[in-house]
């Protein structure tokens, strides 16, 4: 390999690290704030599922369907974080 073409080679290197610093600093952002829409949603549940815990036995099937949802909701995004880290 001559001087020129290792030149190449290492802009060509560099060239590749810095598109993908700025796409894992993009995807650091996306997946922060997914976390925090997520937490958001945690904080929900967590309040949902203390009042039907408090009327247990009362909970309307919409509120048992909401919280499902909710949780399945919560589940996914779990996933889609821990499948980019």
């Amino acid at each position: 390999m001559d001087r020129n073409e290792l030149r190449e080679l290492t802009e060509k290197l560099q060239q590749q690290r810095d598109e993908l610093r700025v796409k894992a600093a993009l995807a650091k952002a996306e997946a922060r704030d997914e976390w925090d829409e997520l937490e958001d949603k945690w904080d929900r549940l967590k309040g949902k599922l203390r009042a039907a815990g408090e009327e247990a036995d009362d909970a309307s099937d919409d509120v048992k369907a909401a919280l499902s949802m909710l949780m399945e909701e919560l589940k996914k995004g779990y996933e889609r974080i821990r499948d980019r880290l």
